[in-house]
């Protein structure tokens, strides 16, 4: 299991030319899920993201929560962060889960991070997205588990 996290001002998910979803001021994760992955994993990959020390506090330095700026979420389901590149030039999916067990997982970790009563929001699983963001630091920090 992985996950991209980054620190924005804004991001969101346009699907088909429409926009499908959008936050202000916290964090677009991109969430990918690999084979023999546990719902352990996911939750302690839930729970690592709503409590990574990541915003500034008052004197600059990143000593804030999600949780404690009450920001938004936007989580976009990415297979392709399962990619082994170790031979050639074209990446190998073999590791990326079956799509109805990594959908399920999906929906599992959006559920998780809903028991935070944060905004989350979502893109559409294995659909064609454009996802647009603007960076806050830039700040970005790599899960996996």
């Amino acid at each position: 299991m992985k996950a991209v996290i980054q620190r924005v001002k804004c991001a969101s998910v346009t699907i088909d030319n429409n926009l499908y979803s959008s936050i202000n001021t916290g964090l677009l994760v991109l969430f990918g899920v690999e084979k023999g992955d546990s719902a352990e994993k996911m939750e302690w990959m839930a729970k690592k993201i709503l409590e990574l020390r990541i915003f500034a506090d008052e004197n600059g330095k990143m000593n804030k929560s999600i949780k404690d700026i009450n920001g938004e979420i936007l989580v976009v389901s990415q297979f392709t962060l399962a990619a082994n590149c170790a031979k050639g030039t074209r990446p190998g999916f073999d590791n990326a889960e079956k799509p109805d067990a990594a959908n399920s997982m999906y929906e599992k970790f959006v559920s998780k991070l809903k028991e935070s009563n944060l905004t989350i929001k979502t893109g559409i699983f294995a659909a064609m997205m454009d996802v647009k963001l603007c960076n806050d630091g830039p700040v970005t920090i790599i899960l996996e588990r």
